[in-house]
């Protein structure tokens, strides 16, 4: 399998706190949460810097007939005087060129991405910040990719309904779970690339659309891995159209963190800075399940927002790395569901299996065709989780996991996760309670 390669870019004065908006052009000047944005090419992980200060906001005296923020509403956290007084400061010492900045609400942080002095090697400065006392957090600037193979050139597309296509959807008996839940008012928000938000099959199911890369709606709506991803959770059904999602009534927030390089055949990459915000604004939402088919080196900033959405009682769910070693961001974090594509060996242990190969979804411009990766696989039991959670809203990471686990069934000869076992054994579950 082969990692995308992409930079990205991020919005200098957009709030990682602010409230989704509503699914609409990404370029659109009347979108509130639009902004400028960092040129990706002004960003190289070979060279900058995260650098983040504390940025502790206290709320102004409140007027009459005002909200108790003042007249100043909470999606407008910003840069505080006393992180803008410290960055000043520590620019003034270190000379540094900043890229981009944004605030996180949920960590009392303000971020900045920085260029060295020239001159300066990214290591010594990154010594000589950990040793200042001013300083909350200094890390390198670092890729991440998404688990799926890229597009195959010339391969066939499927403008048909192919339900029986769907290797995934019949191996899992999604079909017969469907008796019992098909997802309904269930939220899932998907941090990846763009989605084909006029895809017949996915422009019913999406709720809301965050682009924390770029200003452009047409990149968005051309990304193939988000709209793969999001096709294989919650394609429409009995709409006529393609294929039928794992849970064709959840409802989807797209949050675009990675994008696609000029380069022909690259896959998709994100960075530390798309991430960040990514999970910021994901901690300001009550979504429940947050599918993450990406992954890529430890990160500190990273690290801690996850754990953030852990301990809110996220359901995180995420892909394997292709080599197998979990080690990274997301897969390392413990309360994270691991998911690997279904082999003959056996899963390590704790992750769960499910198909991933040759998997039929949508793709950009209304199309359909197949694709391969752990990404397809955790986005199988994202959309299982779904179905769980329609039926019991109370269900924690642990006990999905262990769910899904148990009710696992072998499917030529490898145990890979079943929907139609899992809703069962759930309402067995529910009916023995007291």
């Amino acid at each position: 399998m082969k990692h995308g390669a992409i930079v990205f870019a991020a919005a200098m004065a957009l709030s990682a706190c602010a409230q989704l908006r509503p699914a609409a052009p990404a370029d659109d000047p009347a979108d509130p949460h639009r902004s400028s944005v960092a040129s990706a090419s002004a960003m190289d992980s070979r060279r900058d810097i995260v650098l983040a200060v504390a940025n502790p906001l206290a709320p102004p005296a409140t007027h009459a007939g005002s909200s108790v923020l003042g007249y100043v509403p909470s999606a407008n956290y910003g840069v505080g005087q006393r992180a803008a007084s410290t960055l000043a400061a520590l620019k003034r010492t270190y000379g540094w060129q900043e890229v981009t900045g944004w605030p996180v609400k949920a960590l009392d942080l303000y971020c900045i991405v920085l260029t060295p002095a020239p001159g300066m090697p990214r290591a010594a400065l990154l010594k000589a910040l950990a040793a200042d006392a001013r300083v909350r957090l200094a890390q390198p600037l670092q890729d991440y990719s998404v688990y799926a193979d890229p597009p195959r050139q010339g391969a066939q597309r499927y403008n048909d309904p192919y339900a029986d296509l769907q290797r995934g959807f019949v191996e899992t008996d999604a079909a017969l779970a469907h008796d019992l839940s098909q997802g309904a008012e269930v939220d899932v928000a998907i941090v990846d690339t763009g989605v084909d938000l006029t895809h017949p099959d996915l422009r019913g199911r999406i709720r809301d659309t965050r682009n924390l890369v770029d200003a452009d709606r047409a990149a968005f709506d051309r990304d193939n891995h988000g709209t793969e991803v999001a096709g294989v959770i919650a394609a429409d059904a009995n709409n006529h159209q393609g294929i039928v999602g794992m849970a064709p009534k959840a409802r989807l927030s797209i949050y675009k963190a990675c994008w696609y390089p000029p380069s022909p055949g690259a896959g998709a990459r994100c960075n530390t800075f798309t991430l960040a915000k990514a999970l910021a604004a994901v901690i300001d939402t009550d979504t429940r399940i947050i599918n993450l088919s990406l992954g890529g080196p430890a990160d500190p900033l990273l690290d801690q927002l996850l754990a953030r959405l852990l301990e809110q009682g996220r359901i995180v769910i995420t892909a394997m790395p292709p080599d197998g070693n979990a080690a990274g961001f997301p897969d390392r974090a413990p309360g994270v569901i691991v998911v690997r594509s279904s082999n003959a060996s056996r899963a390590p242990p704790g992750v769960l299996s499910a198909p991933g190969n040759d998997i039929l979804t949508t793709q950009p411009d209304g199309g359909y065709d197949f694709t391969s990766g752990s990404s397809m696989a955790a986005a199988h039991v994202s959309g299982i989780a779904a179905l769980l959670l329609a039926m019991a809203p109370g269900l924690d990471a642990r006990s999905m996991h262990d769910l899904l686990l148990q009710s696992s069934r072998l499917s030529d000869g490898t145990l890979q996760v079943n929907a139609a076992s899992a809703v069962a054994r759930l309402r067995n579950e529910e009916k023995a309670a007291p």
